[in-house]
């Protein structure tokens, strides 16, 4: 069976999650998983992006990175072929700042999709 079905994964931040999935509602997309998660990526971290307060001598002496983990939020959306572009322009659209740690985006090939509830496989399982 041949469907033509992408998984698009984003990792955002979680202040962003909002108009995240205002915007792909927008875009007629509403339809996504969203997880919390933890993790850094090159930079170790940002101080910022913490929900708490850093001491203020810690960010004195330049300590803005070196967290073990920071909050990020993982979204997972089920498209077809033809809307991955639309999609992930959405999300960079909504989360672009241009400051570190705006997030990634990966897109996946789904091999097949089943609906628990009625066995409907592929692309009726999801769209």
């Amino acid at each position: 069976m041949d469907i033509t079905l992408k998984e698009i994964i984003a990792i955002i931040r979680p202040k962003k999650v909002t108009a995240t999935k205002s915007a792909l509602e927008e875009a007629g997309f509403p339809s996504m998983t969203a997880t919390l998660v933890l993790g850094r990526g090159r930079q170790r971290g940002i101080a910022s992006e913490m929900t708490f307060e850093v001491e203020p001598e810690l960010l004195s002496k330049g300590r803005t990175s070196g967290m073990r983990y920071i909050p990020k939020r993982l979204l997972n959306i089920i498209v077809r072929d033809e809307d991955v572009k639309k999609v992930v322009d959405t999300i960079i659209k909504a989360n672009q700042t241009a400051h570190i740690g705006d997030g990634k985006i990966f897109v996946l090939p789904i091999e097949n999709a089943i609906r628990v509830r009625t066995s409907e496989t592929g692309e009726s399982a999801v769209i």
